[in-house]
């Protein structure tokens, strides 16, 4: 077993070094085109995955396929275990969704420049990673163990969906200002960005110069405090910080609905990262237009909702719709996921064909 998750992260590790490493070494603005194309790619690498799911799960390779999922009290093989990937894929795709708005915001209340939030997000990614991965561990342990807290995640699912639905916005942006005051207790902070840098020293040439960042600038009087040579931390750091600390309240809501599809520790995990890699590239696809979805807010309710009372019916259901359950699951979160982007197209070209001209 540690054989296959020794390889399962070398190998998400040698995705990001040739990403970052070769095809984004330059730090440049990534243009929709670009993002499409880095998009198509990375989704088409997240569901070729359930192939080689399918045959470790059929075949028992490395073990995977030998255990009871806690779930639906089934051992999966590769047809069961292929779906319930795929399942959890297209849940955390479509709550990954919701989190690019937050981001937006981020990059518009830091004033990130274009040429960096590609890199910025890389290294979000990395810390997201980690992050999800020791939750999710947290997480297997408490199922296998507890198997009545999934009725804890059930209720908190659906209680999730409808504070979304009662709400402007599902989740709330970390105030910059609390983030600038904790990070000031270890650093001082400039308030200029220095390139793709982090971390500047003070009293070097360029600590001097750079590119103003936050509208709202922080107080000059800690940089004034620093001792030459002292490293001080770049908004882009802050802008950093901010997006670990937003993908930290998500994952409180998107690791329990993975876990209401199956308590499989490496499906959980490989769904969940393969969703989070493609993040970055559809961000970028989606910036300009994410004013345009609406409706999405619904269709994410209504598949928390979905999954939150799965934890609580599943047997029966199961018992009246046979072993194909898990495969209808994942139609019907499909179809909720694209009715609610139908439909925010359809009235957008509604509110457009009715302005005036």
């Amino acid at each position: 077993m540690m054989l296959l998750w020794t390889g399962f992260i070398a190998l998400i590790l040698l995705l990001l070094a040739l990403d970052l490493g070769i095809f984004h070494r330059a730090a440049h603005v990534v243009t929709v085109k670009e993002a499409l194309k880095w998009s198509v790619v990375w989704v088409t690498v997240g569901l070729s995955f359930s192939i080689p799911i399918y045959f470790a799960y059929e075949n028992h390779w490395l073990d995977l396929g030998t255990t009871v999922d806690a779930i639906d009290h089934t051992v999966n093989d590769g047809r069961a275990a292929a779906g319930k990937y795929l399942t959890g894929y297209i849940v955390e795709q479509s709550l990954s969704v919701d989190n690019l708005f937050v981001i937006a915001m981020i990059f518009s209340g830091f004033a990130v420049p274009a040429i960096y939030q590609h890199r910025l997000l890389f290294w979000g990614i990395i810390g997201a990673l980690a992050m999800r991965g020791a939750m999710i561990g947290i997480g297997a342990q408490l199922v296998s163990r507890f198997h009545w807290i999934l009725f804890l995640f059930g209720a908190f699912l659906i209680v999730t969906s409808v504070k979304m639905l009662a709400t402007k916005s599902a989740h709330a942006v970390p105030s910059n200002g609390a983030i600038i005051r904790i990070a000031r207790r270890f650093f001082p902070v400039t308030d200029r960005y220095h390139g793709n840098h982090f971390l500047v020293r003070a009293g070097s040439a360029n600590s001097k110069e750079g590119t103003p960042g936050i509208a709202v600038p922080f107080e000059d009087a800690a940089v004034a405090r620093a001792k030459t040579g002292a490293w001080m931390l770049t908004p882009l750091a802050i802008a950093l910080l901010t997006i670990e600390t937003t993908d930290l309240i998500f994952a409180v809501d998107s690791i329990p609905a993975i876990f209401a599809i199956t308590a499989d520790p490496f499906l959980v995990f490989s769904s969940n990262i393969f969703a989070i890699l493609g993040l970055r590239s559809l961000f970028f696809v989606l910036a300009g237009m994410l004013d345009k979805f609406r409706y999405l807010k619904y269709s994410l309710a209504a598949i928390l909702f979905l999954v939150g009372a799965k934890m609580f019916v599943a047997d029966w259901v199961k018992s009246i719709v046979g072993d194909q359950f898990n495969l209808y699951l994942l139609i019907v979160i499909f179809a909720i996921l694209a009715i609610g982007v139908f439909a925010s197209f359809h009235a957008d070209r509604r509110d457009h064909r009715s302005k005036p001209r």
